[in-house]
């Protein structure tokens, strides 16, 4: 790989939510690493062979670590690959994706893992971190090679979208997992109650769709807790979406069960309402709940109570989409949109901006222990520059992601990416490079 010659940042807005710091700066990239922060806008003495970016108060962030994203590959490599994946991340300034099991096969073993790392050691733009399956198949039977996939690179457990049934299954899962330091992800959902296509209320009674009751989050959620608990394993709770489900966590975190959470960027922007006349972009699982459930979701955010936000990634094309509500996959594309759309909460007073650049960066790296989600010197050089108040018009048939299933597309957003650098490489650009 060639080399590159060093970067210096200047006249930028910092944003360090690892240090809680937010003000003027500049910062140094060299060898792929930060050489350098200094909190004042300007930086004297530069030498020639430095090559300049002036912000003009533009924020420049620790590069977006997203815990939850699908790809098509192995096997649906027509949904997305890992490099249209990697492309769409770096687009939207994000560096870092855990990608998820269920694909073909699935990654329950250390070969498929190793596949997925060599891959995107290939492709050289984000760097992807795979989630392993937590049970054979994903099938919820039998307990997966977790250890090995461990040593092979694997960052968390999960079987994604399908629950695991079986309690027992549950704790040996947990009990192994945590033996290793590696955490489980689990979605909670009662399947029996999950047979709908929409949040189950009024709205989805006059449209004819079959309800999903938030009951059905919350009963699986107080199993789950209950289970991380009496194992002392470090769970996390995948996308949460019900008002009720906070009651639990919150109940959990003071008694100091090892529980985190995350929220997908699409239940922080979104409710029941937006799917309209059967808009199936907006179909997704866990379904849109009621406007109050976005709210409290929100200010679970502000307060802590949940860790993380994902973009939940999940493409489809368009003739998975294109089909009657109840029969259309679920999903939607949100790499390049998650940090406009985060930033909108910024912009209406709903956090602060380092609070909000934390549940992307600093937070989601610590959970998983990622050398990512800091501007500290010696640490890799994974930023991006982003004008937080750059007018942006999503359409989805100019996103990078080979599918297209963004229930953004035609809404205005703030937050335009200027470049994105990976180990101090850039790897997405709108903005000029100059020689001193």
């Amino acid at each position: 790989m060639a080399e590159t010659r060093p970067l210096a940042f200047t006249g930028a807005r910092l944003v360090d939510p690892a240090a809680g710091y937010d003000g003027p700066g500049c910062l140094m990239v060299a060898d792929g690493v930060i050489a350098e922060v200094i909190r004042q806008p300007t930086h004297e003495g530069l030498s020639a062979d430095i090559e300049v970016v002036a912000c003009d108060g533009a924020m420049l962030a620790p590069g977006l670590v997203d815990l939850r994203v699908k790809t098509g590959e192995p096997g649906a490599e027509t949904k997305e690959t890992l490099k249209s994946a990697a492309r769409a991340a770096v687009a939207g300034g994000v560096t870092s994706i855990v990608v998820q099991p269920d694909t073909d096969p699935v990654v329950d073993e250390p070969s498929v893992v190793d596949f997925i790392l060599r891959r995107s050691r290939d492709i050289g733009l984000a760097k992807v971190y795979p989630a392993g399956a937590a049970t054979k198949g994903m099938e919820g039977r039998v307990m997966a090679e977790i250890g090995l996939m461990r040593e092979a690179g694997c960052v968390y457990v999960t079987d994604v979208d399908r629950p695991i049934v079986d309690s027992q299954v549950m704790r040996r899962v947990l009990v192994y997992a945590n033996g290793f330091g590696v955490p489980v992800s689990h979605r909670p959902s009662d399947p029996w109650l999950s047979t709908g296509a929409a949040h189950e209320g009024e709205f989805a009674g006059r449209m004819g769709l079959a309800g999903i009751p938030e009951a059905a989050e919350r009963i699986m959620l107080e199993r789950d807790l209950a289970l991380a608990e009496l194992t002392g394993a470090s769970l996390i709770i995948d996308q949460l979406s019900s008002a009720a489900s906070l009651e639990s966590l919150k109940r959990a975190k003071d008694r100091g069960v090892a529980v985190h959470a995350t929220v997908s960027i699409n239940h922080l922007s979104f409710n029941e309402l937006d799917i309209g006349d059967y808009r199936t972009f907006y179909k997704l699982v866990p379904p849109l709940r009621a406007e109050d459930d976005r709210q409290a979701l929100i200010e679970a955010l502000a307060s802590g109570l949940i860790d993380v936000v994902v973009s939940a990634h999940a493409p489809a094309p368009a003739e998975d989409k294109r089909l009657p509500f109840d029969e259309a996959a679920p999903g939607a594309v949100g790499l390049e949109t998650l940090l406009p759309a985060l930033l909108t909460l910024f912009h209406e007073g709903r956090g602060s901006l380092v609070d909000l650049m934390a549940t992307v960066t600093a937070k989601p790296a610590r959970l998983l222990g990622l050398d990512a989600g800091t501007l500290t010197a010696g640490a890799p050089a994974d930023l991006v520059l982003c004008d937080i108040g750059g007018p942006i018009r999503i359409d989805a048939d100019k996103l990078i992601s080979k599918s297209k299933n963004s229930p953004f597309d035609g809404r205005s957003l703030q937050g335009k990416v200027l470049m994105t650098l990976v180990d101090g490489r850039i790897v997405h650009s709108a903005r000029a490079v100059v020689a001193v």
